[in-house]
């Protein structure tokens, strides 16, 4: 077990910590996986901005967990990355 991951279960032990993680670990999936899609397409920040139509600043507001995106941005997105958008509720 890494260093990260041992903090982390740690860090997890705590009620408040653990609540605040679980609200937040949908838009962290998010991020990741957005991320991983860009890389995957070998596509910079700067390139996808371009493809969809926005600032290269947009993408990283977004990647950074700093934006708030529409379902129309993100939909954008995946089309320009070759992918598929699901979204689940559950």
């Amino acid at each position: 077990m890494d260093e990260w991951t041992k903090f982390k279960k740690e860090l997890l032990k705590s009620k408040e910590v653990y609540k605040e993680y679980k609200k937040l670990e949908p838009k962290y999936r998010l991020i990741s996986q957005l991320i991983a899609a860009r890389k995957k397409e070998n596509v910079t920040q700067k390139q996808l901005a371009k493809k969809i139509g926005t600032k290269q600043s947009a993408i990283a507001r977004l990647e950074n967990g700093n934006a708030n995106p529409t379902l129309s941005f993100l939909e954008k997105i995946s089309y320009a990355l070759n992918t598929k958008l699901l979204i689940e509720l559950g």
